[in-house]
């Protein structure tokens, strides 16, 4: 992987990780089109750099995260994240499997952008609304939703958005909620993506790669700070509608190159 390709790739993931759009089938895509999706490196970079994009985070909320007296908020996240730890190990090959696949996240993107453009209108009560406050059987729920993305292309940002809003929460809370969801949620899928490829291929973590690796994350990390602030002042006014057409329109385009004959080169 050259390190233009790491750049792009850190700015797909920096842009994409925290908007309704999936960030993995995006990556999926751009690796695919580059010719790169197969190399085992590669595939874990494209997880390891979600690492950088988690910081902008914490950096942006970190009287949330630092706030030690409010053991309500570790405790939602730390119930909303095992469905994920449970489902990931249990489902872990077919995941694998999925990924394999560009024509899985084009019909994701496409039944995913169905759904986020009636979302709004589904939930108008509450989508602008004072909403309410995240409960342990609220943040099981919306950890459940969160399982959803394990299938590319579903986006762990819209499912657990969508999650949240089902249980009363107004947009900008479900939209933080994910925030703060996708902290333990991503750093257990970088560190285990890490892991298991030093184990495999220890030969691959040689300081060119290192390299590229804290470039990819230092990007993702800005550009995840942008598209953070961006998000949550468009979502305020503007709502789902939007995003549900460009998941749509991307998801269609997609179909129809497969329709036609076009090959993406395929993951693994």
């Amino acid at each position: 992987m050259e390190w233009w390709q790491a750049v792009l790739l850190a700015i797909i993931e920096g842009l994409t990780e925290f908007l309704p759009v999936s960030s993995t089938g995006h990556m999926i895509l751009a690796s695919s089109a580059m010719g790169i999706a197969s190399d085992s490196y590669v595939k874990m970079f494209t997880v390891a750099i979600q690492f950088g994009a988690i910081l902008s985070v914490v950096f942006l909320y970190y009287k949330r995260f630092l706030n030690l007296t409010d053991l309500r908020f570790y405790l939602h996240l730390f119930i909303a994240f095992l469905p994920a730890v449970f489902f990931g190990l249990l489902l872990k090959d077919w995941i694998d499997t999925l990924l394999e696949n560009p024509l899985v996240v084009a019909v994701s993107l496409l039944l995913g952008g169905i759904v986020l453009v009636g979302i709004d209108r589904w939930f108008r009560q509450t989508a602008t609304g004072s909403g309410t406050h995240t409960s342990p059987l609220k943040a099981l729920v919306i950890g459940c939703f969160q399982v959803l993305a394990m299938v590319p292309g579903v986006s762990r940002s819209a499912a657990t958005i969508i999650g949240g809003m089902t249980q009363g929460l107004n947009r900008t809370q479900a939209a933080e909620f994910s925030f703060f969801l996708a902290v333990p949620t991503m750093l257990g899928a970088t560190l285990k993506s890490m892991w298991d490829l030093w184990q495999a291929e220890p030969e691959l973590f040689h300081s060119e790669n290192l390299k590229l690796l804290a470039l990819g994350n230092m990007v993702a990390f800005v550009v995840a700070l942008l598209a953070i602030r961006g998000f949550i002042a468009f979502l305020t006014k503007r709502g789902f509608a939007l995003f549900g057409w460009y998941r749509i329109a991307l998801g269609s385009i997609i179909l129809l190159l497969y329709a036609s004959g076009f090959q993406l080169h395929m993951v693994g």
